[in-house]
């Protein structure tokens, strides 16, 4: 069953040290991110199995250089917060060229 990972950190910086946790740590696909307020806070959305994106986001929490905000895992998102999702992604060229 496909699900999605978010967490959100206070910046960048850490934001992109937290995405390579969580891409060590398991099977997950970076599907994007969202700026807000000038890049002082960053959600990093991910997907794959369950289990996968939840290893990822418990991973980044416990080992991520920043502090983690907020994070979730939805199992088998619905098609409408998938369109929310595919919306950010299109405006991150280089993440439609995978």
């Amino acid at each position: 069953m496909k699900s999605i990972g978010l967490i959100e950190l206070p910046n960048i910086t850490d934001a992109i040290q937290a995405l390579d946790v969580m891409m060590k740590t398991a099977e997950v696909k970076f599907l994007t991110w969202e700026k807000k307020l000038g890049g002082r806070l960053v959600t990093i959305i991910v997907q794959g199995e369950v289990s996968a994106v939840t290893e990822a986001v418990e991973a980044a929490k416990r080992n991520a250089v920043g502090n983690i905000v907020a994070s979730a895992v939805i199992a088998n998102p619905h098609e409408e917060t998938m369109k929310l999702v595919a919306v950010s992604a299109r405006k991150y060229a280089f993440l439609q060229e995978k």
